[in-house]
């Protein structure tokens, strides 16, 4: 079967430091992937790879019959309208209110009234009831923005989705609240799901897949229900926590 996204010996350099040293990658349509590994190893750098926002160096990377890292106008344009997005710490725009957030992307063809249905169907969708819809962010919790930046992710019924850090800030009662959205809503729309993260529990929720981004390769890629038995050194470095092995911490 022919992935949904592919990278194939992806490299990237900033300067002297490179961050990407041949990624090959593949995730199957309606999979859910979660990329993890420490700080700085560029799981970042990885999806704005995948969203065309940073060219590599080498290597290529493809979505659908789409070269992404060669993509312009029109077939960027339909590229683009692939993708939902769930931005590290929610990423709303505070001057607009929920709803309006939301249906961002949706009001460049469709009217406001139109576009504000949508918006409430899908803040329904992740738990919010429509007397938010019309709340600036800075009036809700930190749970409930995370709620809303789902569902403006969510709002075009996207292909593929990214989750960036999805449960960062937040308390492990709301965290598991969330990973239980992003699973029920992924599964729902039969979307690609792409994430990365430091929490394990997320990994344990949310992946039909991990990948293990290290010293800029994958080191390890396979079922999440293979994660304890693997066998491999960086994989039960990382989810155990553990200083001692092959991943030396930053000092």
């Amino acid at each position: 079967m022919k992935p949904k996204i592919e990278l194939r010996d992806v490299h990237k350099s900033f300067g002297p430091k490179h961050v990407l040293r041949g990624v090959d990658l593949s995730v199957q349509k309606s999979e859910s992937m979660v990329i993890i590994g420490g700080s700085g190893t560029g799981k970042s750098i990885t999806i704005k790879s995948v969203l065309g926002l940073i060219k590599p160096d080498k290597g290529e990377v493809w979505v659908d019959d789409i070269r992404a890292d060669k993509a312009r106008g029109k077939q960027r344009d339909i590229l683009l309208n692939k993708f939902g997005m769930l931005f590290q710490g929610g990423a709303l725009f505070d001057s607009l209110k929920v709803w309006e957030n939301v249906a961002f992307r949706m009001r460049r063809r469709m009217s406001a009234g139109d576009a504000r249905d949508v918006a409430i169907e899908k803040l329904r969708r992740v738990g919010l009831g429509p007397e938010n819809a019309d709340l600036f962010p800075a009036e809700l919790s930190g749970g409930m923005q995370k709620r809303v930046g789902l569902a403006r992710a969510i709002a075009d019924d996207p292909e593929i989705i990214f989750f960036d850090e999805p449960t960062t800030g937040l308390d492990p009662i709301m965290s598991d609240v969330i990973n239980d959205l992003i699973r029920e809503v992924v599964v729902e729309m039969g979307a690609t799901a792409l994430t990365i993260t430091h929490d394990m529990t997320s990994v344990r929720k949310i992946a039909d897949k991990v990948a293990m981004l290290h010293n800029g390769v994958i080191q390890w890629t396979g079922p999440v229900d293979d994660l304890d038995t693997c066998g491999d050194p960086y994989i039960d470095q990382f989810i155990h926590g553990r200083a001692e092995g092959p991943i030396e911490a930053l000092r």
